[in-house]
């Protein structure tokens, strides 16, 4: 809507305008009247009479006579004169204004700030997409502790807010997911769309902002009893997922031996970091206790957090060594049936009975003689001895697909297998290394989890997008390095916290300790290293 100052402005102009045309009309119409006056006075029907006097002064009288009437008439084509010019100057005045005019209406805008450059506007989005990640992975994880002691009615709120948070940046990412595939293609589209993804992403930690007060109510963490329930729920979870821990090393080796080190690349090390999480967490749940009984909430509250994290972290470590031994498990189960099956469908589709689409005769030959290799290579394998049951349905899968074989049936269970498999991991590894990890990992990731909502599913990109994320997020940590080189922060675990984003920053003592909500809320907790 228009600013009442921008509105008034013309009508201003306007009323200036017609005073000065009304100017010059009444001094015109004046110059007129002067001009006309000395005439009206000059009757020749009036006898005037003469005066007696001496011929010699008449006609000397005569001369002056004769120049008073010229005086009269230069005066006022004088003052005529000056009015058409003053008329003439306004005119030209007002034109030149009206040219070079920078209100609204005006023929020239103001110059504003330059445009930022597209790539510094890109490398924006890049970063705040990272963080945008982050808010609401963090958030989900503490609202996985409230939930825990309060009950799913009472954080129903939350949790709708965080789903908001997460539809609003997965719209972000599939746009930016586009942008990549170089989808607009002109400048002025590709800031636009660069534009949309930072408004989704502000948008999403807006929704998370908005319910950051209410949620630090519902755990009430300054209280005694809000602050001692709390410890009391990390604590059993902490013991639970400790247990569980110390099994996990022991299941991964055995794992190892069964089907071959290369199954379990994807986990190699998950229990040592579950472990140094835990460790961590021991650590910041006594200084939680001390500062609870000393009546140091504030202190107390933030050594929580941070030992809720590295917690839930823990978690996702152990729970990927055992989503994988299932998955593993699963997968050893198919390999026969799926060769079985792919052998029978490639034998209808050469026949003509698969499902191959318009593909000429030639290169649906060439496609089943390159299913018939796949097919030999995987029978190899299982014969040889240890092997990766997960990775011999994806190339029976990448190999008989094109063929149209395999869209229905066994391998179709074997497809999404491997594509929730591949996405659960490179997930697993972003949460727990998301100190380091990237914008662009995050991008395939999120554009991976959504081909896998789609009706039908995209198994086959899903798998492969998957795949590159999980390579993208390890090429970050990569170079990233060690946030902290002392030998204490390892030996504690707070590297690996500041790696995994569990603390806010690169040292130990200020770093505070992620939270639920957004940007405001975060920002708010780093200044003062405290969660009030």
């Amino acid at each position: 809507m228009t600013s009442p100052l921008i509105r008034g402005r013309p009508r201003r102009a306007t009323a200036h305008i017609s005073v000065r045309v009304l100017h010059t009309v009444v001094g015109g119409l004046a110059a007129v009247v002067w001009l006309v006056l000395p005439w009206m006075t000059i009757n020749s029907d009036v006898p005037v009479p003469a005066a007696r006097a001496h011929p010699a002064a008449a006609s000397a009288a005569a001369p002056e006579q004769t120049g008073t009437s010229a005086a009269d008439l230069v005066l006022p084509l004088v003052a005529a004169g000056a009015v058409v010019v003053v008329a003439g100057y306004g005119y030209v005045r007002r034109t030149r204004r009206a040219r070079t005019r920078t209100t609204p209406g005006g023929g020239v805008a103001p110059a504003g700030p330059a445009a930022a450059p597209l790539s510094e506007l890109d490398e924006r989005v890049r970063a705040l997409l990272a963080r945008a990640d982050d808010w609401v992975r963090t958030s989900r994880e503490e609202l996985d502790f409230a939930e825990a002691r309060s009950g799913a009615d009472s954080v129903a709120p939350f949790v709708r807010a965080v789903r908001d948070s997460e539809a609003e940046l997965s719209a972000a990412f599939r746009m930016r997911q586009q942008y990549d595939d170089g989808i607009p293609e002109d400048e002025a589209a590709r800031r636009h769309a660069l534009a949309g993804m930072i408004g989704r992403c502000q948008e999403a930690g807006r929704r998370l902002d908005a319910e950051a007060a209410g949620f630090d109510l519902l755990r009430a963490l300054e209280t005694a009893e809000g602050l001692g329930e709390a410890l009391e729920v990390a604590e059993d979870r902490f013991r639970a997922l400790a247990a569980r821990a110390g099994g996990a090393g022991a299941t991964l080796a055995a794992l190892a031996r069964r089907y071959g080190s290369a199954a379990v690349d994807a986990v190699t090390g998950h229990a040592e970091q579950a472990k140094d999480r835990l460790v961590f967490a021991t650590t910041r749940l006594n200084q939680a206790r001390q500062a609870a009984d000393m009546g140091e909430a504030a202190d107390a509250a933030r050594h929580l957090r941070a030992a809720e994290g590295a917690t839930a972290q823990a978690g996702v470590f152990v729970a990927g060594i055992e989503r994988l031994a299932a998955d593993l498990a699963s997968a050893a189960e198919l390999v026969p049936a799926a060769l079985t099956g792919a052998e029978a469908e490639l034998a209808g589709a050469r026949t003509g009975a698969g499902d191959a689409g318009d593909v000429p005769a030639g290169e649906l030959h060439a496609r089943a003689a390159h299913a018939d290799l796949v097919l030999t290579a995987v029978r190899a394998e299982l014969t040889a001895g240890p092997y990766d049951p997960l990775d011999a349905l994806r190339l029976l899968v990448r190999g008989l697909l094109p063929v149209g074989v395999g869209r229905a049936g066994v391998l179709s269970a074997a497809a999404s297998l491997v594509a929730r498999s591949a996405v659960a991991e490179a997930d697993a590894f972003v949460t727990t290394h998301r100190g380091a990890v990237g914008s662009t990992a995050r991008t395939r990731l999120a554009e991976a989890k959504r081909l896998l909502t789609e009706e039908p599913p995209d198994l086959l990109t899903a798998d492969a997008l998957a795949r590159r994320a999980h390579e993208l997020a390890e090429r970050d940590v990569r170079l990233h390095g060690n946030p902290i080189t002392g030998t204490a922060e390892h030996e504690t675990g707070t590297a690996g916290a500041v790696t995994g984003g569990v603390l806010l920053g690169t040292t130990p003592q200020p770093a505070p300790p992620t939270a639920f909500g957004g940007p405001r809320t975060r920002t708010r907790r780093a200044e003062r290293g405290s969660p009030d």
